[in-house]
């Protein structure tokens, strides 16, 4: 037990990076999409769980019991989405829990990111951590939106849940990127706004992500 403790906070960046990657992309591997939901998703999300463990090593009680309580939560969403099928209030409810989880997750890496005044490989793969919990969080964001008005962005597969997953990752990805193919459009007022806030959020993100390397790296340079 404590080998493993140690695996998971001596490697919590890299854990976390790998961890993030396969569950936004692993779809790609899996022609069947209900297959990839019922069966990898679990594994998928109790890996994730275990990656983001050394990222809360050493921080406050209630912190982690929260993280713990959504982490429980994620868990055993995959199990009940099975019984429920393509039921909308579950998979908002869903929605948001994931998001909240990722939300908590997103915080510990900006304090880890603003906290050291150097550079390492750590923070490197940090803000590269950073950056796919973005694309999680707008995911599940617009995930819930779009369940709660199937009409509220154009152009999504409705037609089963991995198929939504997989577009809205898709779409989240274009926003974080600022591409802007234009095959996936915001109809409703509120979902135009939530898309512009990540797109908008992302680019803060690389902004302030090249000023914080830039400060530590002349940091460094002047040591």
């Amino acid at each position: 037990m404590k080998k493993l403790l140690a695996i998971l906070e001596n490697w919590k960046y890299e854990l976390l990076l790998y961890a993030l990657i396969q569950h936004l992309y692993i779809s790609v591997f899996f022609k069947n999409l209900d297959f990839y939901m019922h069966i990898i998703w679990p594994f998928n999300m109790i890996f994730l769980g275990l990656a983001s463990v050394g990222v809360f090593m050493g921080k406050g009680k209630w912190l982690i019991r929260i993280k713990n309580m959504l982490l429980l939560l994620v868990v055993f969403l995959p199990i009940f989405q099975f019984l429920k099928q393509n039921v909308a209030i579950y998979l908002q409810i869903s929605s948001l829990v994931y998001m909240g989880l990722f939300i908590i997750i997103f915080g510990e890496i900006i304090r880890f990111l603003l906290k050291p005044k150097y550079i390492n490989l750590d923070l490197l793969i940090a803000a590269g951590c950073g950056y796919f919990l973005l694309i999680e969080i707008s995911a599940f964001m617009l995930q819930f939106l779009v369940y709660n008005d199937p009409l509220s962005i154009d152009n999504i597969d409705m037609s089963s849940v991995p198929n939504t997953f997989v577009d809205m990752v898709y779409y989240s990805s274009i926003i974080q990127t600022s591409i802007g193919f234009g095959d996936i459009t915001p109809l409703s007022h509120t979902t135009k706004m939530v898309t512009s806030f990540f797109g908008v959020m992302g680019q803060l993100y690389n902004v302030v992500l090249v000023g914080i390397l830039i400060s530590k790296f002349s940091n460094h340079g002047k040591k």
